[in-house]
């Protein structure tokens, strides 16, 4: 029966999704259209909005770099000989298809719990390294378990949502602050986790095509192991290329950073995690590269062969900044789209369905605003004062709200561009499989916060 509903599924998407970059453009004059309609703004006001220089349109170009530098620092890393072996040895774990599937779901989700830029791409290159080795295995649906790894990190350790109040953040005058133990490492939110994980695992494996419609792809097609050219040292030039004493300046240099960086951490007596980052990940993925391959020369080549991956990340991310931009775009009344999606449920809750009700609008408006922050801008104003009206915690709230901001990433491309780019497929390969993925953890997670707001408000 599943079999039958996936099979489906990836037939009606392989059918009929177009390209992502084309997605994002049909996606921008629905949304275009919808603000029209909805919040009476004129075309001329939703324009403005839309493609503004300063902070709209290209809005997104900073968190476009640090995406981009993950993909390709992430790859460059993956073409190292230590990184092959390491690979290789989990590798010989995935015996057979359904080994596979489990060890790269829980491979990605762990890699995604402790920080989601390495989840991003460390659950693909495992998966491409198994498609290697084993040639029974259904490629897409591989890379769609590696994908699916990634769907707890708002619930770990990078999470932007409960980082945020951790520390503080001010809505209308008021402080809305919740420390980590009450957030991440609430035991709903750990159980809810493991449970996700497990439930990726079984449906993934039921997910498992017969051997007449599994794509299985050639090892060749997926590249042979990367290994780095060979020189002749003739000049001077040559000689600087491939000099071990500027390679090892660099890499002093780089790691005695990374050291102060996180020993201020330490120094403070807070956990060295709090310190990953988007920037601090990068850093940590360059020079780990550099230090890896050897010398200067080596990591140069193999940057190069890594950078054409993060073309669909360069070409689409400004256009979701502008429907972020849209969704946004507030009327003289000050209501947007957003703030329209979000009131609906907020009209329709009780202290204990307000945090599903919670869920399900922040999974709707991350399919138009896919950034954890820009949602909890969007969203907190409205959700966490009606929380106090209904007397809903705080940390119920605000991780709803992050629940539900993962919760659809599984079926926007926005976010899979990394892991497509790494794994050279494009999103209708796997998004038949991302929708059954997504209606399964759709029911964990609205149970999940049901029970969390049952239990503890």
């Amino acid at each position: 029966m599943l079999k039958k509903f996936t099979n489906f599924c990836v037939k009606l998407v392989d059918k009929y999704l177009p390209d992502p970059f084309l997605f994002a453009i049909i996606l921008t004059f629905v949304v275009y259209v919808a603000a029209i309609v909805f919040t009476h703004q004129t075309p001329l006001e939703i324009l403005k909005a839309w493609g503004n220089f300063s902070d709209e349109f290209w809005n997104l170009l900073k968190f476009s770099m640090q995406t981009g530098c993950i993909v390709v620092f992430g790859s460059t890393l993956a073409k190292t000989q230590i990184f092959n072996k390491l690979v290789n040895r989990i590798v010989k774990y995935a015996t057979n298809n359904k080994r596979a599937i489990v060890l790269t779901v829980t491979f990605s989700a762990i890699f995604s719990w402790l920080n989601y830029g390495l989840g991003l791409i460390a659950g693909a290159l495992l998966a491409k390294a198994i498609a290697k080795k084993l040639k029974t295995i259904d490629y897409r649906l591989l890379i769609a378990s590696a994908y699916s790894g990634y769907i707890i990190w708002h619930q770990g350790l990078s999470g932007s949502i409960p980082l945020t109040i951790s520390t503080g953040f001010d809505i209308a005058g008021k402080t809305i602050k919740s420390d980590i133990t009450s957030t991440i490492f609430h035991p709903v939110n750990i159980i809810t986790t493991i449970v996700c994980i497990g439930t990726m695992c079984i449906i993934n494996i039921a997910m498992l095509p017969n051997e007449k419609d599994a794509v299985i792809v050639d090892s060749s097609v997926l590249g042979e192991e990367y290994r780095p050219k060979k020189y002749k040292i003739k000049t001077p030039a040559d000689r600087i290329e491939h000099s071990k004493i500027l390679w090892l300046l660099t890499c002093l240099l780089g790691w005695a950073y990374i050291f102060y960086y996180f020993g201020n951490y330490i120094a403070e007596g807070k956990s060295i995690l709090n310190g990953l980052g988007r920037d601090s990940v990068n850093m940590i993925l360059l020079f780990l590269g550099i230090l890896l391959h050897g010398n200067l020369k080596n990591y140069l080549d193999a940057l190069k062969d890594s950078v054409s991956s993060i073309v669909g990340v360069i070409l689409q991310y400004p256009f979701y900044a502008g429907i972020m931009a849209i969704m946004t775009c507030t009327n003289a009344e000050g209501i947007s789209l957003a703030s329209l999606i979000s009131n609906f449920f907020v009209n329709i809750s009780n202290q204990y369905t307000f945090p599903v009700f919670t869920f399900f609008s922040a999974g709707i408006v991350n399919f138009f605003v896919p950034s954890g922050g820009g949602q909890w801008s969007v969203q907190a104003p409205i959700v966490m004062n009606a929380a106090e009206y209904l007397k809903v915690p705080t940390n119920i709230a605000a991780m709803a709200i992050a629940w539900g901001d993962q919760w659809t990433n599984m079926i926007q491309p926005f976010w899979a561009l990394p892991a497509l780019a790494v794994a050279n497929l494009k999103a209708k390969d796997i998004m038949g499989f991302m929708c059954i993925i997504t209606i399964a953890s759709g029911i964990v997670f609205a149970i999940g916060i049901y029970l969390w707001a049952k239990l503890y408000s």
